[in-house]
C-alpha cells in the first residue's frame, strides 16, 4: 500500500473502482432482498448473489485467496446447508405471512448503526493510503496461504472444530422427535371393545324384499 498520488482522487475513479462500486450496489440491492421477501427459496438465492458479490468485491482487491474461499465455503456450502434445512423442515415454497417477525424497525435501526460504524472504521483506518494494484499481490493464495498456515494453525483448527460442531447441531435440530411410540400409535388406531361402529355395521343386516 502506498501514499495517494496527488493526481489521483476520487473525481477521477479508474476502471476497477466504478466496478467495485457497481458490484457493491448489486450485493447491497440482493442483501436488501434477502431480508425482506417472504419466499424463503427466494432468500436463500438471492443470498447466493450477494455472498458471489462479495467474493467479486475481493477478486477487484486483489485478494484472491479470500475470494475463492468466499466461493467455496459460503456460496458452496453454507447456502447448501440452508436449503437443505428448508427441505429438511418442510418450509413453505410460496409466501409465508410468518416470515416476518415484526421487530423491522428494531433491526433496520441496528442495521444502519453497524453499517455507520463499519464505514467510519474503515474510513478512519485507510484515510490516506491506496492499494497499488499494479504492484505485487499482497492477498494472493501463495501469500496468504503461508501466514494462515504459519502463524494462524491454531485459530484455523479450532474454527474447523467449531464449523464441525454447528453441523453437527444442525442435524440434531432437524430430526422431529415422535410425540408417541409406534405402539400406542397402533393401539390409538384400533377400535375399542364395546365401542359403536358407525355405517352400515352398526345398522344390522338389511332386509330386502323382492319383488316378484
Amino acid at each position: 500500500m502506498i501514499l495517494a498520488a496527488g493526481s489521483h482522487g476520487f473525481l477521477s475513479p479508474t476502471g476497477v473502482e466504478i466496478a467495485f462500486l457497481l458490484v457493491g450496489l448489486v450485493t447491497l440491492g440482493a442483501a436488501v432482498l434477502t431480508v425482506t421477501t417472504r419466499q424463503l427459496v427466494h432468500a436463500a438465492l438471492w443470498l447466493v448473489v450477494a455472498l458471489g458479490g462479495l467474493a467479486v468485491e475481493y477478486l477487484l482487491l486483489t485478494a484472491e485467496f479470500i475470494a475463492w474461499v468466499q466461493v467455496l465455503i459460503y456460496v458452496g456450502a453454507v447456502v447448501v446447508l440452508i436449503l437443505f434445512g428448508l427441505m429438511l423442515t418442510r418450509a413453505p415454497i410460496g409466501r409465508s405471512p410468518d416470515a416476518d417477525s415484526g421487530n423491522r424497525w428494531a433491526a433496520l435501526t441496528v442495521a444502519v448503526a453497524s453499517a455507520v460504524a463499519l464505514v467510519w472504521v474503515v474510513v478512519d483506518a485507510f484515510r490516506t493510503t491506496w492499494i497499488d494494484l499494479d504492484g505485487p499481490a499482497a492477498g494472493s493464495t501463495a501469500v496468504t496461504g503461508a501466514s494462515l498456515f504459519q502463524n494462524w494453525v491454531l485459530p484455523f483448527e479450532a474454527l474447523s472444530v467449531l464449523l464441525l460442531a454447528a453441523l453437527v447441531g444442525a442435524i440434531v435440530l432437524s430430526r422431529k422427535a415422535r410425540s408417541t411410540p409406534a405402539g400406542e400409535a397402533t393401539q390409538a388406531g384400533a377400535p375399542q371393545a364395546g365401542a359403536p361402529q358407525s355405517g352400515a355395521s352398526q345398522a344390522g343386516p338389511s332386509r330386502t324384499d323382492g319383488v316378484r
